[in-house]
């Protein structure tokens, strides 16, 4: 294959005058990455377990198409891609263990169609291997099942890299513009912003080689997939702009913040790292993350060697445009962040260490070999670890939230209602009512329009223990509901108020 990538990438001579590798057409060479997909949805099945509940971004995206609750407000920087992926099982079911279930399945499925988008610009061992690294990471494992959009951004990642690649080739254009453009749709379907800042490198170098194919394609791809949220955008929040604006607010406001040290201290299991504060986690959590640049480098120079620099820089330089956003523009940290850098990453990644090991003489291979796998197990050991106890810690938060609303349903509040407070969205979603804020990123209503709700519908607050309720609650009777106090009014008559105006509502 030497040479080959780079023949890809350009179209040149090379690539259309020499075949494809048998092992990169053999349907057994695939099994093994089938059943790296097939571990990897059972290991979310097995560790994070299904009957865990659904966090608070999930309620919001489940809430859109779901019957469960009313929809929760939708803030600027969300986009309905998640939602739509989960509404044919969240439209009829409220059940949470199915729709895990329909998540697992679906992302192992995902991960190996999309690192087969890669079959003949890497052999299959290079792409088993990275489906196994990806796999490895907590984040992954964790995220895979959740009603979470950053796992899809990373798959879409995958395919849009992978296609653009193969669609210099005469031979797979018309398949590989076709993956392309679903790709890229896949991407700004799920975060339009993610999606641009993956193809910027993409842009550029479509730009250099003047190739209007490729270009039209992925721009096709991300207008589809970003189409609804740009309408939204004038529809709810008053223009492109203002929502841009909206979302950075929402966001802290972006700018050059210096994010890499809140990332690594993420690593540990901290889903938000929002402020992020405290200790490292411990060098066998963070070993893989800090030695990531340098088996970049490495994957860099051993593809220059080879003469195959193509196939390995472009996903390098989409996994370094995926990640500068959260790194160094954004105030705060969460690992789930950069799941398309990671995905990225795994292929160069996965391809330089199977050339370490086979680099040595012969007589020194097997050991080589067999440090690099005493080195993945230990990384594999303590990544589940994380994992396992991030799975504990979120389903106890879940509890928490499910145990308030058996609380609101013996004391009558009950749909139509409205929740809000602290924690009120999700406890509302779990309690099957409507949630509204005064402030923060959430911020929808005013407290009038709340007090005059309360007169109509039961309502509750959720406050902080030793804290002061707001004036419009301060007379209604209160108990204690896990360390917080739950004001409430069952409310008088039927139906339930529409939810005040937001910014650019026709």
């Amino acid at each position: 294959m030497t040479g080959s990538a780079d023949a890809v990438l350009t179209g040149t001579r090379s690539a259309r005058s020499r075949p494809p590798s048998n092992s990169a057409q053999n349907p057994r060479a695939a099994l093994p990455l089938a059943a790296v997909a097939a571990a990897f949805t059972l290991a979310q099945l097995l560790l994070v377990r299904p009957g865990m509940g659904l966090g608070w971004d999930e309620a919001v995206y489940v809430s859109q198409v779901g019957a469960r609750a009313p929809a929760a407000y939708f803030s600027a920087p969300r986009a309905r891609g998640i939602s739509l992926l989960v509404a044919p099982v969240a439209a009829w079911s409220s059940s949470t263990v199915l729709l895990r279930c329909y998540l697992a399945a679906l992302s192992g499925l995902a991960l190996y169609l999309a690192l087969r988008t890669w079959r003949g610009l890497f052999p299959p061992r290079v792409l088993t291997l990275a489906a196994a690294l990806l796999a490895s990471l907590w984040v992954t494992l964790f995220y895979g099942l959740q009603a979470m959009p950053n796992y899809w951004v990373a798959m879409g990642a995958l395919v849009t890299v992978g296609s653009y690649l193969r669609a210099g080739a005469p031979s797979s254009r018309r398949g590989a513009l076709g993956g392309l453009a679903a790709g890229a749709a896949l991407m700004g379907w799920m975060r339009p912003m993610d999606a641009v800042w993956v193809v910027l490198p993409l842009l550029a170098l479509g730009l250099r080689h003047r190739d209007p194919r490729r270009a039209a394609a992925l721009l096709a791809g991300l207008a589809a997939g970003a189409a609804e949220w740009v309408i939204e955008a004038y529809v709810r929040y008053g223009g492109l702009l203002h929502r841009l604006s909206e979302g950075s607010a929402i966001q802290g406001g972006l700018g050059w913040h210096l994010a890499v040290v809140d990332q690594l201290r993420s690593l540990g299991g901290r889903t938000l790292c929002r402020p992020c504060a405290g200790a490292l986690p411990g060098p066998l959590v963070t070993f893989w993350w800090c030695a990531l640049p340098l088996a970049a480098v490495l994957a860099l120079l051993f593809a220059v060697r080879a003469g195959r620099t193509a196939a390995t820089a472009l996903p390098l330089a989409c996994a370094a445009s995926a990640a500068f956003p959260y790194l160094f523009l954004i105030g705060y940290a969460a690992p789930r962040f950069l799941l398309p850098a990671y995905a990225l990453l795994a292929l160069p990644v996965a391809a330089a260490l199977l050339r370490l090991a086979s680099a040595p003489p012969r007589p020194w291979r097997p050991v080589v070999a067999g440090a690099l796998c005493l080195a993945f197990a230990v990384h594999l050991g303590a990544q589940l670890t994380v994992l396992v106890r991030t799975a504990d810690i979120a389903a106890g938060g879940h509890r928490s939230w499910s145990r308030t609303a058996a609380t609101l349903h013996r004391l009558g509040v009950r749909a139509p209602c409205l929740v809000t407070g602290e924690d009120a969205l999700p406890v509302a979603f779990y309690a099957g009512c409507a949630s509204a804020a005064t402030s923060g990123p959430n911020a929808d209503t005013t407290a009038d329009a709340i007090a005059r709700t309360a007169r109509r519908v039961p309502t509750a607050t959720l406050v902080p223990a030793g804290a002061k309720p707001p004036p419009y609650a301060r007379a209604w009777p209160w108990v204690a509901a896990e360390s917080r106090r739950l004001y409430y009014t069952p409310g008088r008559g039927e139906g339930f108020p529409v939810r005040p105006r937001q910014v650019g509502d026709g």
